[in-house]
Parts: C-alpha cells; sequence; structure tokens
C-alpha cells in the first residue's frame, strides 16, 4: 500500500472464534463454524465499527463461511466474496495443532516453512500482494473492509508495513478484532489501531 496518501482507510477484521481455533488446530480450508462465544464476539465488533464512522465501505470476505458470518453479526454488507483472502492453505497439517504438527516435524513452525501440500509462504505473498493492489484502487472511493482469518491478516498486515511476510509470526490477532489501516501526509502507511474488540479480551485462551 505504498501509494499516494489517500483520506481513506482499511479495516482488517479476522473471523470470531471456531472450535478449531478455540483448540489451536490449524483451519484453512475446511469450513469450521463459528462457536457461540465466536457470535457474540463478533456482535460484540458492531459498536466498535459504529465507532470508525466508515466511509461508503466496500467490503470484501473470504470464501469461507466464518468470515461472511462475522461480517454479518458485526453489521457490515458484503460486496464481494474475494479468493484472495482465503486462509493460508496448510495442507497435510490441515486441523492438527502445532503441537501434534512438531512430534513429526520437530521445530516446524508455519514461519517460513509453510505447509507440505499446502502454500509455502512466498504463495501466500504473492496473493496478499496482489489483493492490496486491488484495495488500492478500491480507497478511491471510500473505506475498505476485509473479514477474514489470523495468519492471512499477519501476513497481509507485515505487506501493508513493507515488511516481509515472517514479520507476522510476532502478531497476534485476536478472534473478531478489527486493525485499522491509514496513510499520513507523505503517503506513508501506518497502522493507526490494532486488536480492536468489543468483547474483555485480557483473559481470552483460545487462538
Amino acid at each position: 500500500m505504498s501509494t499516494p496518501a489517500s483520506r481513506h482507510r482499511l479495516v482488517y477484521i479476522r473471523h470470531g472464534e471456531t472450535e478449531w481455533s478455540r483448540a489451536g488446530r490449524h483451519t484453512g480450508n475446511t469450513d469450521v463454524p463459528l462457536t457461540e462465544t465466536g457470535e457474540e464476539q463478533a456482535r460484540a465488533l458492531r459498536p466498535v465499527l459504529d465507532g470508525l464512522e466508515l466511509v461508503s465501505p466496500t467490503v470484501w470476505v473470504s470464501p469461507r463461511n466464518r468470515a461472511a458470518r462475522t461480517a454479518e453479526l458485526a453489521g457490515l454488507t458484503v460486496t464481494a466474496v474475494e479468493p484472495d483472502l482465503a486462509e493460508w492453505d496448510y495442507g497435510d497439517y490441515e486441523g492438527l495443532t502445532s503441537a501434534e504438527i512438531r512430534e513429526k516435524n520437530p521445530g516446524w513452525t508455519v514461519w517460513p516453512a509453510g505447509a507440505p501440500g499446502g502454500e509455502s509462504m512466498e504463495q501466500v505473498r504473492t496473493r496478499v500482494d496482489r489483493l492490496l493492489g486491488r484495495v488500492v484502487d478500491a480507497m478511491v472511493g471510500g473505506d475498505v473492509v476485509l473479514v477474514a482469518h489470523g495468519h492471512l491478516g499477519r501476513v497481509l498486515t507485515a505487506r501493508i508495513l513493507g515488511c516481509e511476510p515472517a514479520f507476522g509470526q510476532h502478531l497476534m490477532i485476536l478472534p473478531a478484532s478489527a486493525a485499522v489501516f491509514a496513510h499520513d501526509r507523505d503517503g506513508v502507511p501506518q497502522l493507526t489501531r490494532f486488536g480492536l474488540t468489543g468483547y474483555a479480551s485480557a483473559h481470552y485462551t483460545g487462538r
């Protein structure tokens, strides 16, 4: 997003809690629904978004239902389903926790190893960068809201700020939380808000 300064913003939202996210299971293409807690988290996001006073928002969601449901409960009107917002494809590691994966592959993390049978970090970077090109175009007409996933959002945050994708390993994106990006007067991308939730997240134990 290293473009001329725009008065409009990009808001990134991770979906609410699912059974798999609460248990730390890698959830890529599997369409796991929100838990009751996840639905409550998503509803609680509505006043947070109201407080942002979004301007003519374009709202894109991941193809997974957990993202669309989060958008609905948060009071957003979806403009389009965006395939490039799909979560990292975990391939052979889909549904497994990190501890289970490391029993066979000690020391593994998705940063930067990616997943066998799934996507490499560079493949995720490619589609995130492609997505951000379209976001820049959409921001001409108003704010843009993306509703998607945890790992995907961490890569996207890194790329917006001009960092390598692996910078995302230093970020934690809570369920049903919002991050806000804008530009300063010189057109430099900035993270202006991060981890905005409508629920008390201090003691949240899921992932």
